[in-house]
This record gives structure tokens, C-alpha cells and sequence, in this order.
């Protein structure tokens, strides 16, 4: 579904994805590692076009989506949804007015429908009678899941997770890690994850890749990556302050 060739970026003299290959099979659930700082997010935001690539291009179902004009990416927009890290909710906006938020803007649907199906996806994230709550008065846990009921709204072909777990205790994690699993399951969707966390990484991904210095290093199933000779992947994913990757200098 998603392939991205020779993908460039830089901000200023800084570059930080430096010839990116990747591609995403559909209905795979992909799952990108690396450090903080390492593209991660700049390569989430060049597949729903947030951002334009200096070099490379990243196609769509073999569509290069670089050119789109904005009725284009409208149409790229309502079959992505995204789960922003920070879950990213409008706080003057009611928990169903967030969760319908895309159906306002892009459909002709009248607001009593919008507030049906917010509900229905509030119900499947776990999250049943807070319609009218304020984003204000909701836990981490519970912005997370609400940001994941706006991004299955509008029944998105693929779902991209920016640091799903991210400040999350290790039970709320877990949770999140298997609503991710359900909707996969459910909606037959495609996803992509970036994350650093490991235990995340090998619980929802068919395959992982790790980032490291602005290219894909390595793709393998979490296996594979459990078994890697590489000494770059293997000090990431175990964790350890020894190894070639030095933190003084940050992540290329």
C-alpha cells in the first residue's frame, strides 16, 4: 500500500532523513524504531503529506502523492487516520465533537448522525458515555484512546501511530497496544507505528524497521530483529548504553 523511495529531508543544515526505502504491505501492520530525533515523525508526516520530501517521493498505492492539489489530498487525508502523540484533541471541543471532527468537515452528515457514529467508535476504544466531556477533565490514557476513536472515524484503509504509548503507565500501555491489535483486526486496516518502545514494537508489528542516521538500516519480522547481527539494532533494542550509538551526539 505504501512505498517510499530515496526519501530526503532536511531543516536547515541538519539532514535528517537521508534516503529512506521502505515499503508497507496492505493490511501489514509496520512498526518503525529508533531514537529520539531520529526521522521518525518526519518520515509519519511525509506519508500523509504534513511535509514535502527535498528528495524521493512516497506513493500510495502506486500513486506518487508529492504533486496531490488539496482536493487530492483531501482524498489521501479521509483514508488515513492518525493518532498524533500527544493525542492532539481541540480542547474546546466536547470528546464527540473531537472524535467527529473529520465527519464535520468533510461530510455532509447532520450532527446528530456525527455524534452516533463518534459514539459507536467511542464504544470500541472502551470509551462509552464521555460524549460530552471535555478533553480538560479526561486522563492520559483516556486522551489517547479518545485521539484513537477521531482517527478510526471515518473507517480509514490505513492507520498511522505516532508514539501510541508515550507517557503512558505500563498497564494503560498494554491496553493501548491491544486496541491497536482489535481495530487491526476488526477494520482490516494497515498500520504504521513509530516508537521507541520495544515491548510495544514486538507485541503489534508484523515486521519491524529500525531508523537509524536517516535510512532504514534494517526490516525484519520481531524475530528477526530479536536475532539481529547488526550491533546498531541489537544495542537499541536491548536497550544499552554501550554500543556504536552515542547518545552525547544525539540520533543522527
Amino acid at each position: 500500500m505504501i512505498r517510499i523511495e530515496g526519501l530526503t529531508k532536511s531543516f536547515g543544515d541538519k539532514a535528517v532523513l537521508d534516503g529512506v526505502d521502505l515499503e508497507v504491505k496492505r493490511g501489514e501492520s509496520m512498526v518503525v524504531i529508533g531514537g529520539s530525533g531520529s526521522g521518525k515523525s518526519v518520515l509519519l508526516k511525509h506519508i500523509i503529506r504534513l511535509l514535502r520530501p527535498d528528495g524521493g517521493r512516497v506513493l500510495i498505492d502506486g500513486s506518487d502523492i508529492s504533486g496531490l492539489d488539496e482536493h487530492g489530498l483531501n482524498d489521501l487525508r479521509r483514508r488515513m487516520g492518525m493518532l498524533f502523540q500527544g493525542a492532539a484533541l481541540f480542547d474546546s471541543m466536547s470528546v464527540w465533537e473531537n472524535v467527529g471532527f473529520a465527519l464535520r468537515q468533510h461530510t455532509s452528515l447532520k450532527p446528530r448522525e456525527v455524534r452516533r457514529i463518534a459514539s459507536e467508535k467511542l464504544r470500541m476504544v472502551g470509551l462509552s458515555g464521555i460524549e460530552d466531556v471535555m478533553p480538560a477533565d479526561l486522563s492520559g490514557g483516556m486522551r489517547k484512546r479518545v485521539g484513537l476513536a477521531r482517527a478510526i472515524a471515518t473507517e480509514p484503509e490505513c492507520i498511522l501511530y505516532d508514539e501510541p504509548t508515550t507517557g503512558l503507565d505500563p498497564i494503560m500501555a498494554d491496553i493501548i497496544n491491544d486496541l491497536i491489535l482489535s481495530l487491526r483486526e476488526r477494520l482490516s486496516v494497515t498500520s504504521v507505528t513509530i516508537t521507541h518502545d520495544m515491548t510495544s514494537a514486538f507485541k503489534i508489528a508484523d515486521r519491524i524497521a529500525m531508523l537509524y542516521s536517516g535510512r532504514i538500516i534494517e526490516v525484519g519480522t520481531p524475530e528477526e530483529i530479536r536475532k539481529t547481527s547488526s550491533p546498531v539494532v541489537s544495542q537499541f533494542v536491548a536497550g544499552r548504553a554501550e554500543g556504536p550509538i552515542r547518545v552525547e551526539g544525539g540520533y543522527a
